[in-house]
């Protein structure tokens, strides 16, 4: 036992240097975040992991199996009444389903800097997992990142309001958070060499068991697979509808920084809000802020109805 109630955090942040996809603001979004966890929200720096693919970083690279082993380090710590937090902020991407029925439906994954997708069955299993009585927030500043707690109850869901007037910052150049199923197909063939357009057969020769639980496991046990269904302590709040893009800020003048769009929406809420503020009023305000920035993408809140009006991070 560790004595009082813990608050641990897996923060990743990838800028994909010198790639065809690089971004800016992500590895500043989660830097940001961890000063807000430790002055804020009472996070011992130590149980905080950093993971971010900045040019000679002592951190661990962010690559799918490096994430998924933080994620599976802090709830295996987790106790009841501990408050778990993972911040996103880089690419994601959508995939096809492989579920009988659903030809055109499609599964939501971020994508890490090697392309090891996770998908939203793995971040289904780590809630599962989740002892009783603790929580884990998921903030994920990504393209199509609505939906990616599998089988999450919808709180704040897609909007159809089209603003006409959608002007983003002018001095900066914007982004979107998002590589296309095809430019990860075409990356992934040309590592493996297989001519095929299943992706799974590409991740699972990539990386093996460290390949995500959907490619892992055969058709019918996926089909078969029944993941609890009771009101869980998972928390997501996505920087967009499962159909939107999230916006990465880069300072077209010297002496700016970059940013990503939700991340930094969540923190000016988080600025004008000193005192406790849900779940639901965090992502309620950044979509109202988003929006007044003249940006297409509305955040979204999937999670109990119960944590829904529940503290952002329980703060007291």
């Amino acid at each position: 036992m560790e004595g009082k109630n813990k608050r641990l955090a897996v923060l990743v942040g990838c800028n994909y240097h010198n790639t065809p996809n690089e971004l800016h603001g992500c590895i500043n979004d989660v830097l940001a975040m961890r000063d807000t966890l430790v002055k804020r929200f009472k996070f011992e720096p130590a149980n905080i992991e950093l993971l971010t693919d900045a040019p000679g970083s002592s951190s661990p690279l962010p690559t799918g199996a490096n994430i998924k082993l933080a994620l599976a380090r802090m709830v295996d710590r987790a106790e009841a009444g501990d408050v778990l937090y993972f911040h996103y902020s880089g690419h994601g991407t959508r995939i096809p389903s492989k579920k009988p029925g659903h030809p055109f439906r499609q599964e939501e994954a971020i994508v890490p800097c090697d392309f090891n997708l996770i998908t939203d069955l793995d971040f289904r299993q780590l809630v599962n997992r989740l002892p009783r009585g603790a929580s884990l927030t998921i903030l994920s500043d990504s393209c199509h990142s609505g939906g990616l707690i599998d089988k999450e109850k919808e709180q704040i869901g897609p909007s159809s309001l089209i603003s006409e007037t959608a002007t983003p910052p002018k001095n900066y150049t914007y982004t979107p958070k998002a590589i296309p199923f095809e430019s990860i197909l075409q990356h992934l063939s040309s590592l493996t060499k297989i001519n095929t357009t299943d992706i799974g057969t590409h991740l699972l020769e990539s990386f093996g068991a460290e390949a995500s639980l959907r490619f892992r496991l055969p058709l019918p046990d996926l089909e078969s697979f029944s993941w609890q269904l009771r009101p869980d302590d998972g928390v997501l709040l996505s920087g967009c509808q499962a159909d939107e893009t999230s916006a990465d800020m880069s300072p077209n003048e010297v002496g700016g920084k970059a940013y990503g769009a939700f991340s930094n929406a969540v923190q000016m809420v988080l600025k004008d809000n000193p005192d406790r503020i849900s779940n639901k009023e965090v992502v309620m305000l950044a979509r109202k802020l988003l929006q007044s920035q003249g940006f297409e993408q509305h955040p979204c809140l999937y999670c109990s109805d119960e944590n829904a009006d529940a503290t952002f991070l329980c703060q007291t």
